[in-house]
């Protein structure tokens, strides 16, 4: 199942204007090695869901993870072949709205050469570009 809110006080929401950089969820705090962006965007609850699978699939018997954003924000659309005008459109899918600088998963007990793997695939996956960050002792 995809990931969206249980209950929202409004259905529709603005679009919003993007931050310059990231204010909180900069760093790693769970795992050892995490996967930061490095520019702004909306990442859906589809790819968020793919990178889980992603994720689980590598780390089944060997680490964990965790996943660092939830898609709050809803994301609307109009019908195809709908005239201009007439309000704003049905809620499609839910976005989180990522920053540069934020976290986005946390890992640990993967071996380097399955960390750039994992990395690899869960970077193709995302909307966004991210680079691998480690925890800062």
């Amino acid at each position: 199942m995809l990931l969206q809110p249980k209950k929202r006080k409004f259905r529709r929401e603005f679009r919003g204007s993007w931050r310059t950089v990231a204010m909180k969820g900069d760093t790693v705090s769970f795992g050892t090695h995490g996967i930061k962006s490095t520019e702004s965007g909306y990442v859906t609850d589809r790819q968020l869901e793919a990178c889980r699978v992603a994720l689980a699939r590598a780390s089944r018997k060997v680490g964990r993870f965790w996943i660092r954003v939830f898609p709050h924000k809803p994301y609307t659309k109009k019908p195809q072949e709908v005239t201009m005008g007439a309000g704003k459109g049905d809620v499609s899918h839910y976005v989180a709205a990522v920053a540069p600088g934020t976290v986005l998963f946390e890992f640990e007990g993967l071996d380097a050469v399955m960390m750039k793997k994992v990395f690899s695939s869960i970077s193709a996956k995302l909307a966004v570009k991210a680079k691998l960050v480690s925890k800062h002792i």
